[in-house]
């Protein structure tokens, strides 16, 4: 990418008030949100510009804003990491205000009318697009597509910067020479049809349908519709549609199509294909919704000041052991480097699991493995191997050490069962007297006969 990320679109303002909610109100049936604390963030273009600009890019953002409180608490949010090049507002700075309790929204509030209205644009604007590497159009129909300039500017750029475009219902159609759209399910539907290609169903098929009309109708290169849980389908010209599926993700989805588009759009900017672009925006907003999406984003704000996405501790090994040892069931753990994954680990794992109520699997680091089998293995990273070992039902979370062996990591797990192997048996344990020490049991499995990473290697050729 030769220039920055140009982010052009509508900014909103997005205020969360989140309190307890344990009694109702005494003259209506209505919740009462008691110790409520309030947390802000920028929206729309926004949010999607702050996550770029959190992955350590050159991001400017052309928007509209109002000279109010709210708009000026916007710039302060926004300025610290990133340069904001402003048109004006007509009207109040648009604020969505969430009221939430206990993981959940029980009422919102919408305020602000103000929208980009035509004018002059001045050189700074001009000269942001004119030098933009790569430009994400971030609309939330709030006028910035409608900007007579600023869409001319869009249109002449176009066969020459790639641009993603993130629609919006009431927004203005991507400029000819689009790169890529990125419109949600319902979003899909309601383009589709207002432009007269009504498609009925829902799901995969008929997402693929909207997206072929709409590539077709509006001269776009791809359009990826993206479908929640389900992921994103990617129709690129080619007659099989691209389908990326979601990995499971737990929490508020609130500003997940905003970190889709934007980490599209710098795969985009890196000289990435669309299906590439596609992939990397579906994993980045099941991470950003895992992390605890726009809300932690807030959070982060106010307690830091940073952006910046941290990893989601929902499959942490430490906490589901804990979670289980305070339901009173029994933790099982067992370890290994789990290097070419076989049917002997998977018989040994099934039977590991039925020990107990969960199992958590301690897996060699890089550096631990080639230390105990040379400088030739791991055959596949830790990362690889705890994504295929996750995969598996019997696995309830996997932890990754680096020491020579699990000892010191199973004083801190204190799992009430160890189990490895039987082809240990007759051979000390170095971590066995880590178990004991917390009251666990050390056990060995029977194996399957002639199961092993080295043989599997050997009889390929490879290194033993």
């Amino acid at each position: 990418m030769s220039g920055p990320l140009v982010v052009v679109g509508d900014v909103l303002m997005d205020v969360d008030i989140i309190g307890g909610a344990n009694r109702l109100c005494p003259d209506a049936p209505v919740p009462v949100i008691e110790q409520a604390v309030e947390r802000a963030r920028p929206g729309g273009a926004g949010l999607a510009a702050l996550l770029a600009a959190a992955d350590g890019r050159d991001v400017q953002l052309v928007t509209a804003l109002a000279d109010d409180e709210a708009g000026r608490r916007l710039r302060s949010l926004l300025d610290p990491h990133l340069e904001v090049v402003p048109l004006h507002l007509q009207g109040g700075t648009p604020q969505k205000m969430r009221i939430r309790s206990g993981g959940q929204s029980i009422a919102r509030l919408d305020v602000g009318e103000g929208e980009a209205v035509d004018g002059p644009i001045g050189p700074a604007v001009m000269d942001a697009l004119r030098g933009a590497g790569t430009i994400l159009v971030s609309d939330y129909g709030r006028g910035m597509t409608r900007h007579a300039a600023v869409r001319s500017l869009l249109a002449g750029l176009a066969p020459q910067v790639p641009v993603v475009w993130d629609p919006h219902p009431r927004g203005e159609p991507p400029v000819p020479g689009t790169r890529l759209l990125t419109p949600n399910e319902d979003e899909a539907r309601r383009l589709s049809d207002a432009e007269g290609g009504e498609v009925d169903g829902s799901g995969p098929s008929a997402a693929a349908r909207r997206a072929r009309f709409l590539a077709d109708t509006w001269n776009v290169a791809g359009v990826a519709v993206t479908l929640g849980a389900s992921g994103a389908l990617l129709f690129n010209g080619i007659g099989t549609p691209f389908l990326v599926p979601a990995e499971p993700a737990v929490g508020d989805p609130c500003g997940a199509g905003d970190s889709f588009a934007g980490r599209a759009a710098q795969v985009i900017a890196d000289g990435g294909e669309l299906t590439e672009a596609v992939s990397a925006g579906v994993r980045y907003a099941s991470e950003f919704v895992n992390a605890g999406g726009a809300l932690a984003l807030a959070t982060r704000l106010a307690e830091d000041g940073s952006p910046a996405l941290r990893p989601a501790r929902a499959c942490d090994a430490f906490d589901t052991a804990e979670r289980v040892r305070q339901a009173g069931g029994t933790v099982v753990a067992t370890g290994g480097c789990f290097d070419l994954l076989h049917a002997g680990h998977v018989s040994l794992l099934q039977q590991a699991r039925r020990l107990g109520d969960c199992l958590i699997v301690c897996v060699n680091s890089d550096a631990s493995v080639r230390r105990r089998k040379g400088p030739t293995r791991p055959v596949t990273t830790a990362d690889d191997r705890v994504r295929v070992l996750q995969a598996l039902s019997a696995v309830d979370a996997t932890v990754v050490f680096d020491d020579d062996t699990p000892a010191p990591l199973l004083e801190r797990l204190r799992p009430d069962v160890w189990v490895k192997g039987a082809d240990y048996a007759g051979e000390p344990l170095p971590e066995a007297d880590a178990v004991r020490a917390h009251g666990g049991e050390v056990v060995l499995l029977p194996l399957l006969e002639g199961r092993s990473t080295t043989r599997l290697l050997s009889s390929a050729g490879g290194v033993g």
